[in-house]
């Protein structure tokens, strides 16, 4: 929990959306909107139609996600300035605090690209797995950080969940790293 709660504190955010980190809707996954189902009436909060912008602000109680259909889905966000990227902090809810005690929608493998103002060339930065056995925020280091080039944007790509078959979902994103200088080219 310490760890957690340093990373939290002593690492720049830039994907809150109030600083200024918006989402490319152009470019991100649909909304997941569930059917009227008995389960969901008692879980009305869910079933209200949650913007991808959900990740960016740091609100993470239960059910204030932004869900996706199926196990594979993106989402690309337009970072407030160029950054040099370091890492990624990727959250989701706790078995512990899940209104189901599951966390089969929490997305699993995840790749992360870098990509240029103009959305036309995309950097591979890294791959990994968000394990739902650690603790729900787990930041993950990028390849050569600080990485070499500056980005305007950043596409979080998940390629699969812990097993849930209609829909993802990712509670926060967190982007790290150190602002590009005026003059460093993209």
């Amino acid at each position: 929990m310490k760890q957690t709660l340093e990373a939290y504190v002593e690492m720049s955010d830039w994907a809150l959306q109030s600083s200024g980190a918006s989402i490319d809707l152009q470019r991100t996954s649909e909304t997941y909107t569930c059917k009227q189902h008995w389960f969901w009436k008692f879980v009305e909060a869910f079933c209200t139609p949650r913007s991808p912008d959900r990740i960016l602000q740091p609100d993470v109680s239960p059910g204030k996600c932004w869900p996706f259909p199926g196990h594979q889905g993106q989402v690309v966000i337009r970072l407030p300035a160029r950054v040099h990227l370091t890492a990624v902090t990727v959250q989701h809810i706790s078995k512990e605090v899940s209104p189901s005690g599951t966390v089969i929608s929490a997305p699993r493998d995840i790749a992360v690209f870098g990509v240029d103002a103009g959305g036309e060339e995309e950097t591979l930065l890294e791959t990994f797995m968000y394990d739902v056995e650690k603790e729900s925020v787990q930041r993950f280091r990028l390849k050569n950080t600080p990485h070499p080039r500056a980005f305007s944007y950043i596409k979080l790509v998940v390629k699969s969940n812990w097993g849930n078959p209609k829909y993802t979902c990712i509670y926060r994103v967190q982007v790290h790293g150190k602002m590009a200088k005026a003059d460093s080219l993209n």
